[in-house]
């Protein structure tokens, strides 16, 4: 009997699949010439303004010039110059990195506000589909959430699925300062959940900044739930690569070269975080201190030391998370390279007791948690190792917690 080769033929329809299914996203969601064909975003059109306006006669300095170089022209202006840009630039300074972040805060609720009632608008825009008009709902809602009352958004962008940060705690006086990086179907609408809280960006700062405080309370820390980078959606090939972990990358390294003061800095990095972790190392500032991954499908390298880093590796799995099953391994460009709990790979691997699956590893009460709240205060010797011989604690400084 002659066998015959299907693989051409499946392919072509994958890819029809895959054209089809693209079609009825867009047709179903309301995505007509008002959002394809709108010219530069919210942001862009911002940043636009501000690199042709003047203040008090003077040009205003590049929105990308160097942190300090920012720093330094607010540094000389006094309230009322500051508040004025903030109303005049809202997303431009409320991403710019080098603004004060009490005048980003500001900024950015400047910049819900008006995109609260754009969404409002167009929930009742008949050129809309229903499924769009719901889709500006939920933005509605989540922009009205992140409005509320002493929230501190650090960032802001409502372009496509939108990116956000927000601040728990006091960035300006903090000792300690931690930042969470989430990792794929991360956007503005999944940036906090109802259900299953401590999965989403939100829920894991909250949870890491309270068992921060309990494991030291007279700490001074600052936990930031970081999403200000546009994630991979789903488990397909976007995840696989590290394309969306390159693009992030940079955006984490340009946070933590702005933050204000000098202190030590952990990142957690979760699932598809990781990932951006791994390919950020080797340029983190210098005072980033640790780097910890949780339930991570590899950082793209075969060993800790290839990160070229100066911060310590700590790396935790729960025994029943499914991304254990994962190949780890990184052919053509696909795979995220070693398993970072292997023994081989290097990092300090962390008890993640509790953690019961993917997205449980900032619930309170799991020994996973807590030992990310050791790490947060510095107080090393206290973690415990996912090892008896306790192998991740040699060669710790004692630590004095913040």
């Amino acid at each position: 009997m002659t066998s015959f080769d299907t693989t051409p033929q499946l392919n072509v329809w994958r890819a029809l699949l895959a054209l089809a299914v693209v079609f009825v996203m867009l047709a179903t969601s309301g995505w007509t010439a008002l959002h394809s064909h709108r010219g530069p975003s919210p942001l862009q059109a911002s940043r636009s303004a501000w690199e042709h306006g003047t203040l008090a006669g003077r040009p205003l300095p590049e929105p990308d010039a160097a942190p300090a170089r920012l720093a330094a022209f607010f540094d000389g202006l006094d309230a009322h110059q500051r508040s004025r840009l903030a109303h005049r630039y809202p997303l431009a300074v409320g991403n710019m990195n080098g603004a004060p972040v009490t005048l980003r805060y500001q900024a950015n609720r400047l910049a819900l506000r008006h995109e609260r009632t754009v969404e409002r608008q167009r929930m009742h825009d008949k050129r809309l589909s229903s499924a769009g008009q719901q889709d500006a709902g939920r933005r509605m809602h989540r922009y009205d959430a992140l409005l509320g009352d002493g929230r501190k958004v650090l960032a802001f962008d409502p372009n496509g699925s939108g990116r956000v940060a927000q601040v728990f705690g006091n960035l300006d006086t903090a000792r300690r300062v931690s930042v969470v990086v989430p990792g794929v179907d991360t956007d503005l609408l999944t940036f906090q959940r109802t259900n299953k809280p401590y999965s989403a960006p939100v829920g894991m700062a909250r949870s890491l900044y309270a068992a921060e405080r309990s494991a030291g309370p007279d700490a001074r820390t600052a936990v930031i739930a970081w999403a200000d980078y546009t994630a991979p959606s789903g488990l397909g090939i976007e995840s696989a690569t590290a394309r969306r972990a390159q693009d992030g990358a940079v955006r984490l390294n340009a946070l933590l070269r702005a933050l204000p003061g000098g202190a030590p800095v952990a990142l957690y990095c979760h699932s598809y975080g990781s990932v951006l972790c791994g390919v950020a190392a080797h340029a983190l500032p210098s005072r980033v201190s640790d780097i910890a991954v949780a339930g991570s499908p590899g950082m793209r390298t075969a060993k800790a030391a290839h990160l070229h880093t100066s911060a310590r590796v700590w790396a935790m799995r729960d025994a029943d998370d499914w991304i254990q099953d994962v190949p780890y391994l990184e052919v053509g460009g696909l795979g995220h390279g070693a398993d970072p709990v292997s023994k081989g790979f290097g990092a300090r691997v962390l008890s993640a007791d509790g953690a019961k699956g993917h997205g449980g590893y900032f619930q309170p009460g799991t020994e996973s948690l807590r030992n990310f709240a050791e790490i947060g205060i510095g107080a090393y010797r206290a973690v415990r190792c996912a090892h008896r011989d306790g192998g991740c604690r040699a060669g710790l400084p004692a630590g004095t917690p913040a």
